[in-house]
């Protein structure tokens, strides 16, 4: 059996959006092998049912565990809200979400305890963020907005076109109103709005959830000695649709060429 340090990360997610979480995750772990899965055929989950999720997620789990990876980041938002419960508990290896790290950041960084919170509309239905800050901070005030036209804006490579800003404005003027003092970016396309969305949020601390997910990670596998010791880890990407169309969209996110494999579950 190999040693738990030599093992991969595996990271989930129903498409594209999930290679934020990966490149912080490269960024602060450069050491660790990681192993990717796009669901690029059945997305997105933003608007299926929970028990669509579940299923989705535990196919997926499954893959991942026949990978034999240490440690499992659901980098979507919407399974994280939906699912992460669930696998947790139906699976040995240690499972994390985007939502937990996320919360805490925002939490030590807001001085007035105002936080706003943008996902999909599923995430934002779920109440997952608002649940989970106020079970960390129950005097902190929420303020949930989805924004569903972020996510098509950056596929399309629309990062700061003046649709975005105006979109942006449309959908970030009530929470703006509310005086927010930080702001978690709940799906993860959105950091790649980030510039946008700061221009409408003057002022307002952003919360990049893959930035703080990576550090979570980093903490935990430090804590248990699986923290991998070499100097420059692979990443092996895989989806369950066109790999063509995955790595074109990759290249937006992770500015390099990759190649992926197409595994149907």
């Amino acid at each position: 059996m190999r040693s738990l340090k030599n093992r991969p990360i595996g990271i989930f997610d129903s498409g594209v959006g999930g290679l934020t979480v990966a490149r912080s995750v490269r960024k602060y772990l450069p050491g660790e092998n990681i192993v990717y899965f796009g669901d690029t055929a059945r997305v997105p989950y933003g608007n299926k049912s929970r028990e669509t999720i579940l299923r989705f997620s535990r196919e997926i789990m499954a893959f991942l565990t026949e990978k034999g990876v240490k440690m499992v980041i659901v980098a979507c938002n919407t399974a994280s809200s939906l699912a992460l419960s669930a696998i947790k508990k139906e699976y040995t290896v240690p499972v994390i979400g985007v939502i937990e790290p996320g919360v805490k950041e925002s939490l030590k960084i807001s001085t007035n305890k105002r936080v706003g919170v943008i996902g999909t509309r599923s995430t934002v239905a779920s109440g997952a963020y608002k649940k989970k800050l106020l079970a960390e901070e129950p005097s902190c005030r929420v303020f949930s907005r989805d924004c569903p036209m972020f996510v098509p804006l950056v596929e399309n490579r629309f990062f700061n076109d003046p649709a975005t800003l105006r979109i942006a404005e449309l959908y970030l003027s009530g929470i703006r109103k509310r005086k927010v003092d930080s702001l978690i970016l709940g799906c993860t396309h959105y950091p790649l709005l980030k510039t946008v969305i700061g221009k409408v949020m003057k002022g307002v601390k952003l919360v990049d959830s893959s930035v703080a997910v990576a550090k979570y990670v980093k903490k935990a596998l430090e804590a248990e000695d699986m923290a991998s010791s070499r100097k420059r880890g692979k990443t092996a990407y895989f989806v369950s649709d066109d790999p063509g169309s995955f790595c074109r969209v990759a290249r937006i996110f992770l500015k390099q060429k990759v190649s992926a494999r197409k595994i149907i579950l």
